[in-house]
This record gives structure tokens, C-alpha cells and sequence, in this order.
């Protein structure tokens, strides 16, 4: 079955507010000093305006979809994404990221973050003892639908033994 026929429990985007007004705020400074400069290198303003609206877009939003049988993130559009199977965890919990872990995509010692606005997210652990952190604005109904899931999952894994 692929992923567009495989049934939803949960789907929610967050909009990383913090970071679209840091990347807005830094292009609409590199336009003031354009402005202001004229001789100002174009050649250097342009690129940086254009990479930091790039990664306005790929990075502003963090999507989270809770299949039956996967999780999946997607930052964006979705051209950065990444699926997990449920049946790879072993528990599920919400958690507190530290505020220095940041944004975007990172190694936080444990295991990967994927975030893009505020301190909260759930933990997924591995069989491996690695962990994954989703950010979110809405940490209990994703705990909840991880947790419903994962939970049918057993119980389908359980009956087919």
C-alpha cells in the first residue's frame, strides 16, 4: 500500500515563526544596506538574499503525519523529508529540548531533532537505544496518536504470530 492509501491518525503543521521572522528580518536587512550602499556588492547581496529565502521556504514549516504503520516529517514543500517505520520504537514520550539544540535538522547526542520553533517535542526510542525527536506545538495529541499506533501496530504484529 503506498503512503497516499495508508490511513492518517494524525497530521499537523507548524510554522516556525521564530526562525521566518530571523530569515525575514535578515533579507530585509541585506536590502536596507543595498539601498543604502551604492556600491554595494550585488554580487554578494543577491546570492545571500536568494540562499536565505531558500532556506525560508525549504525550513519554515515542519509537517508531521502519523500513518498506521509510520511516522513521517517533512520541513517545507516536503523536499526534506524523512519516514520512519513504528514497529523500529519502542517507546514514545514528550520531552523538553534544551533551547541551545536550535532549529532544523540536528545531532543532539542522542539520537536526530528535527524542529522549527519552540522547546517542546516527543521522543521516539529506538530498539537501538538512538532516539528521535519531533518538535511541535502540539505535543500531547502527538504523543497520543504515536502512542494509539504503535499500540495497533503490537496488536497486528501480535495477531498475525
Amino acid at each position: 500500500m503506498n503512503e497516499m492509501q495508508k490511513p492518517e491518525r494524525y497530521r499537523h503543521t507548524q510554522i516556525g515563526t521564530v526562525m521566518i521572522m530571523s530569515l525575514a528580518a535578515a533579507v530585509i536587512l541585506l536590502v536596507v544596506i543595498a539601498r543604502q550602499y551604492d556600491d554595494a556588492p550585488m554580487v554578494v547581496v543577491l546570492p545571500i538574499g536568494g540562499l536565505l529565502l531558500v532556506v525560508l521556504v525549504l525550513f519554515g514549516t515542519l509537517t508531521v503525519v502519523v500513518r498506521t504503520d509510520e511516522v513521517e516529517v517533512r520541513f517545507g514543500p516536503g523536499l526534506i523529508r524523512k519516514r520512519w517505520a513504528l514497529r523500529e520504537f519502542v517507546s514514545v514520550k514528550r520531552v523538553r529540548n534544551r533551547w541551545w539544540y536550535g532549529f532544523g535538522i540536528r545531532w543532539i547526542g542522542t539520537g536526530w531533532l528535527y524542529n522549527v520553533s519552540g522547546l517542546d517535542a516527543v521522543e521516539l526510542v529506538r530498539r537501538n537505544g538512538r532516539a528521535v525527536r519531533i518538535g511541535t506545538d502540539e505535543p500531547e495529541a502527538l504523543e497520543t496518536a504515536l502512542r494509539e499506533a504503535m499500540g495497533a501496530g503490537n496488536a497486528r504484529h501480535d495477531a498475525e504470530a
